[in-house]
């Protein structure tokens, strides 16, 4: 073949890598916008609840999706193209965003939740080591391909308190941010600041509701010390005290309120 011949055949190749579009509409992708960035904003985790078998089938063919599916051995799943919206967050709200399916990458982890003890407290299941390294590595490269910041890697608890719990008291989120994944706040300052609360009254409901909503939880803004107020003060210590979670403000979890940025 002439040589021409294979420089015109090279040319009009090229050409065709530019356009796309649908039938009889060529559009021209050779050139893109420098003003542009990614529309993942956030970082969700959850449990499943469910076995790995169960798990897969319901995320897949179920009314509800995720991005990635984590199995405890650690095998990883992309069920949903990180383009498209999965069905993982429901009504939910964060830094003052309610669209959360359009806003960010769902990771479900198999996991049971919890199991009433007998006597009636609950008993939680521990993540398991090879499930938590393979979440690293994934959680590390989607924040950084996104550019998503520490404060928006969250958990379902943390963007529904009203009605999600999940990953639960037992998820390591200290030592994710130790990996550099998700915000933790700085214990010498939450310390400083809890010898301070300690000999002052405590702060008044409505400072504990502007502080939440400061750190990205929807929370009501009334003054009272409402249900729906203690269910996030739940969450939050959820996140960063596990040890107590029981939604009721107490100078500790003002501490760490003020040691976070």
């Amino acid at each position: 073949m002439p040589r021409y011949v294979l420089i015109a055949l090279a040319a009009a190749l090229l050409a065709g890598c530019a356009h796309r579009g649908p039938p009889g509409l060529d559009v021209d992708t050779s050139v893109t916008a420098v003003s542009q960035g990614s529309r993942v904003r956030s970082i969700v985790l959850h449990y499943t609840t469910l076995d790995d078998v169960h798990s897969l089938e319901e995320l897949s063919r179920g009314k509800v999706s995720a991005h990635y599916l984590i199995q405890e051995n650690g095998k990883t799943w992309q069920l949903v193209d990180e383009n498209r919206a999965a069905w993982h967050a429901g009504a939910s709200a964060w830094q003052g965003i309610t669209a959360m399916n359009s806003t960010s990458i769902g990771i479900e982890l198999v996991n049971p939740g919890w199991t009433p003890g007998p006597d009636g407290v609950a008993v939680w299941r521990p993540y398991d080591p090879r499930q938590l390294r393979s979440l690293v590595l994934l959680a590390r490269d989607i924040a950084q391909r996104h550019g998503i910041a520490p404060e928006n890697i969250v958990g379902h608890s943390d963007i529904a308190p009203q009605r999600k719990v999940d990953p639960g008291p037992l998820f390591p989120w200290k030592w994710l941010a130790s990996q550099g994944i998700g915000r933790w706040y700085d214990e010498a300052a939450a310390a400083a600041h809890l010898a301070r609360l300690q000999q002052e009254p405590l702060p008044g409901i409505a400072w504990f509701q502007a502080q939440l909503q400061r750190l990205g939880y929807a929370a009501p803004q009334t003054g009272q010390a409402d249900r729906e107020t203690s269910n996030v003060l739940a969450a939050f210590q959820m996140h960063y005290r596990p040890s107590r979670h029981d939604g009721q403000p107490d100078a500790e979890t003002a501490a760490i309120m003020l040691a976070l940025p």
